[in-house]
């Protein structure tokens, strides 16, 4: 920082010094892609993401796990747990357990999430394959742009120069 008594002086070195900061490559990229609007998409996908994740944890542990439990004697999986220190009301102690029934319902909700995400991004994949392939009969089936004026002289005289 300089010595200077002037609050402006002071001022106009900080605000060149951040006009610089803000003029490197990596402050312009981060402006272009917050203004392609990715930002927006991003957020809107996340929050969408959430919900969704939200959704298929009620699914598996509402809906799916229930008849499941039912089918193999009416267990519930959320309780199923290896106690390694029963909880004892005299010292007031709470039970220590690995609780591998909630992890059993985790991955049946990852399973769905997965398959889920796959489904979306094959739908998608199938979506822009068929915008690709159309826009190449397009491309093709245009005829060739019309030669500009300067391409036209340019091939009069390169055909009287072979006459010469």
């Amino acid at each position: 920082m300089p010595l200077t008594n002037s609050k402006t002086e002071l001022n106009t070195f900080w605000y060149m010094k951040l006009k610089g900061v803000l003029n490197t490559p990596f402050i312009k990229e981060f402006k272009k892609f917050i203004s392609k609007g990715n930002v927006i998409e991003l957020a809107v996908g996340l929050i969408m993401a959430t919900y969704f994740g939200a959704i298929v944890k009620s699914l598996v542990n509402d809906i799916i796990m229930p008849p499941i439990g039912k089918l193999i004697g009416g267990v519930d999986f959320a309780s199923f747990k290896y106690v390694i220190q029963a909880a004892t009301e005299a010292d007031s102690s709470t039970e220590i357990a690995i609780r591998y029934g909630l992890f059993i319902n985790t991955v049946i909700t990852f399973l769905i999430v997965a398959f889920s995400i796959f489904l979306v991004v094959k739908f998608y994949n199938k979506i822009k394959d068929t915008l690709v392939a159309e826009e190449d009969e397009e491309q093709a089936s245009a005829a060739p742009p019309a030669p500009s004026k300067q391409e036209e002289l340019l091939t009069e005289i390169r055909d009287l120069l072979k006459k010469k």
